[in-house]
């Protein structure tokens, strides 16, 4: 008689936790649809994408976007409202886009109030999308954009975080700003332009202040440009390099400043010289500073 007892007990003990863990979760599920409500459908049309979107981003009433634009290009800050039957905004006066660094209210419905020519609201009668568009974004711009959807008693917040990307020309072993060849050998120099989701319109080299890129009377001068982003790169071959070759040369994009640097036309003597100064200078350096840190090091006791 007690085996039984004990049995139906430990019986009880095992199915109990898997009663309650099911109630449980019954239960939120219950709570997380009275969560849904008509302010959430603004959003999202159904429970299920509503929770997945909950899940990914971890907020109750607000959704977040990421925005990289290119300065100088147009940028798009798209705020889509969803109408439903019974549920539509009128108007306009209910969408309202603000920037979070200043707090600035830059538009309310279509209309902006903001002296900057630059923005302004793109929407279509009947559409859901009430876009923010920003010409000829600046360093400025970057940062967060509010659009606030006033839904009765309560607000709903839509973030875009723009960030502003400023495309960079450099040209390949110009740190020192110096490049030296011998005569009768080879410039070649590789110009990358990086951070440039925009490829380039153009890219013109420039020998001191003459543009060289269809320079047929010099002959010997090829150029080859890839523009893909995010990194363009362009590739200036100079052929049997004389005296007048010398000078400054230019790398110039549509999207960014440009990069230059001095190329050095010597004889190979005076180029091994050249060379051999430069690194002899920094053996120098380095055996000063290790001459002179324990001497620093000393004075500091």
């Amino acid at each position: 008689m007690l085996t039984e007892v004990y049995r139906h007990v430990l019986l009880l003990i095992w199915i109990f936790p898997i009663i309650w863990a099911n109630s449980s979760g019954s239960r939120r599920k219950d709570a997380h649809h009275e969560k849904y409500t008509d302010w959430k459908q603004l959003w999202h049309p159904n429970y299920e994408d509503y929770s997945r979107a909950e899940a990914s981003l971890g907020l109750d009433n607000n959704t977040v976007t990421n925005v990289t634009v290119q300065m100088g290009a147009t940028a798009y800050l798209h705020c889509r409202v969803r109408h439903t039957p019974d549920r539509t905004l009128g108007g306009g006066d209910q969408v309202s886009w603000v920037r979070r660094r200043d707090w600035h209210i830059i538009s309310s419905g279509v209309f902006t109030y903001t002296n900057d020519q630059r923005f302004q609201i793109l929407h279509a009668e009947g559409s859901d999308d009430w876009t923010l568009q920003i010409k000829y974004v600046q360093k400025r711009d970057n940062g967060t954009y509010e659009c606030q959807i006033s839904s009765g008693q309560s607000l709903i917040s839509h973030y875009v975080n723009l960030d502003i990307v400023v495309p960079e020309a450099t040209i390949q072993g110009s740190a020192s700003g110096e490049h030296h060849v011998d005569v009768g050998s080879i410039i070649d120099l590789i110009c990358i332009i990086d951070n440039s989701p925009t490829p380039p319109q153009y890219v013109f080299w420039y020998h001191n202040d003459k543009m060289i890129n269809y320079d047929n009377a010099r002959g010997g001068i090829t150029v080859e440009t890839a523009l893909g982003p995010p990194r363009a790169h362009s590739r200036l071959t100079i052929q049997n390099t004389k005296q007048a070759d010398s000078g400054n040369y230019t790398c110039s994009a549509s999207n960014t400043e440009p990069a230059s640097i001095h190329v050095f036309i010597s004889k190979g003597d005076n180029v091994d010289a050249i060379l051999m100064r430069k690194s002899c200078a920094i053996c120098v350096a380095s055996q000063l500073f290790i001459i002179l840190f324990p001497l620093f090091l000393t004075s500091l006791r």
